[in-house]
């Protein structure tokens, strides 16, 4: 009951074609082409100008002060909470504590 059945690979049926006969072919070595100087590649060059990197630092700041403006208020707003929630608590316990 517990003992793995392994499984027949049942003999092929029917009708079966013989391999097909595989004919070497000759090798003729030739002379190897003749490379062409490829063309130099048109990269473009990134130039820093005094203008650009004004930028770019400007660009810099703005994003650092976007995303610390985005952090200082969510920790406000976590702050403001929890504040709330004690003031609440406080609340509770008093009418509580009242009864």
């Amino acid at each position: 009951m517990f003992r793995p059945k392994v499984p027949t690979v049942p003999q092929p049926t029917g009708l079966t074609t013989p391999p097909a006969v595989v004919e070497p072919t000759a090798v003729t070595p030739h002379a190897p082409a003749s490379t062409a100087a490829t063309p130099a590649l048109n990269c473009s060059v990134v130039q820093l100008t005094p203008g650009t990197v004004l930028a770019l630092v400007g660009g810099g700041t703005a994003v650092v002060l976007v995303v610390g403006a985005v952090l200082v208020s969510m920790l406000l707003a976590v702050a403001l909470t929890a504040a709330s929630v004690a003031v609440c608590a406080l609340t509770v316990r008093s009418v509580i504590a009242r009864r």
